[in-house]
C-alpha cells in the first residue's frame, strides 16, 4: 500500500474508529492463531466449495503489522471526505460493498487457481480512496519521499493502471485483483450514492472510467489459463 497526507483532515468519525479497531483485533488474533488465520483467509478452493464467510472475514485479517498499519492509515486519511459528502450509513455501504467487490473480482480472476489466497482490507480501502477521489477530485495527495502534491485523479488513474499490469505480471506479494475490484466498487457506489458527481465532476468520472473499461475489454488476455 501507500502512505498519504490529506491537508483538510477532519476529526475521525466513530464508524471509522470501529472499523479500525475491528481490523486490529481480528488481525492480532490471526497473527497469533494460525488455525484462525487459515480458517478465514480468502482462498479460492474453500470459497468455491461454499465457505462464503471468507469473502467478508478475510478483509479483517492482515499478513503482518505493516500491512495492517498502512491499510488503516490510508482509511484514516480518506474516510472523512466520503462521510462528509454521503454520510455514515452510505460510507459503510461503500466500505463493505468495496470489500465484497474486491474479493468477488479476485474470485472471478483467479477462479482456476484453487490454492490462490489473500487477506487484507485493501479492497475496501481502495473503494474508499476512489469514492473520495470521485467526490472531491480537487484534493492533492502527498506520497512519502515525493514532496510534490499529486492531483487525486491522476493518482487514481495511475494506481489502477499499475494494479492492472501488476495483476497480469504478478508483481509482488500484492492482491492486485482485490485492489481493482475494490476501486471499481467505490467508483460505482460513489455515483449511485451521489449522482450529482456526473454533472459536477464529469471529466473526472470519465478519466477514472478509462482504465476500468480497458481492463474489461482486455480481460481475457489478462486472465491466466
Amino acid at each position: 500500500m501507500f502512505s498519504i497526507q490529506y491537508s483538510n483532515l477532519l476529526s475521525m468519525n466513530t464508524a471509522v474508529i470501529v472499523i479500525i479497531v475491528a481490523n486490529v483485533v481480528v488481525s492480532l488474533k490471526g497473527f497469533s492463531d494460525r488455525i484462525f488465520f487459515e480458517r478465514f483467509k480468502f482462498q479460492i478452493g474453500p470459497i468455491v466449495k461454499g465457505e462464503k464467510i471468507r469473502l467478508l472475514a478475510s478483509g479483517f485479517l492482515h499478513v503482518d503489522q505493516s500491512h495492517l498499519f498502512f491499510n488503516m492509515l490510508t482509511l484514516y486519511f480518506f474516510a472523512d471526505p466520503v462521510i462528509k459528502y454521503i454520510g455514515v450509513p452510505k460510507f459503510l455501504a461503500v466500505y463493505f460493498g468495496s470489500l465484497l467487490a474486491g474479493n468477488l473480482f479476485a474470485l472471478s480472476f483467479h477462479k482456476k487457481e484453487p490454492y490462490y489466497s489473500a487477506v487484507g482490507a485493501s479492497g475496501a480501502v481502495m473503494g474508499i480512496v476512489y469514492a473520495s477521489i470521485m467526490l472531491n477530485p480537487g484534493m492533492n495527495l502527498y506520497l512519502f519521499f515525493i514532496p510534490i502534491p499529486i492531483p487525486a485523479y491522476i493518482f487514481g488513474v495511475g494506481y489502477l493502471l499499475y494494479s492492472i499490469f501488476g495483476m497480469k505480471k504478478q508483481w509482488g506479494n500484492i492482491g492486485h485483483s482485490a485492489h481493482i475490484g475494490g476501486a471499481i466498487g467505490g467508483y460505482i457506489l460513489a455515483i449511485i450514492f451521489y449522482p450529482s458527481i456526473l454533472s459536477d465532476n464529469l471529466l473526472i468520472v470519465i478519466l477514472l472510467a478509462i482504465p476500468i473499461i480497458l481492463m474489461f475489454i482486455f480481460k481475457d488476455k489478462l486472465e491466466r489459463g
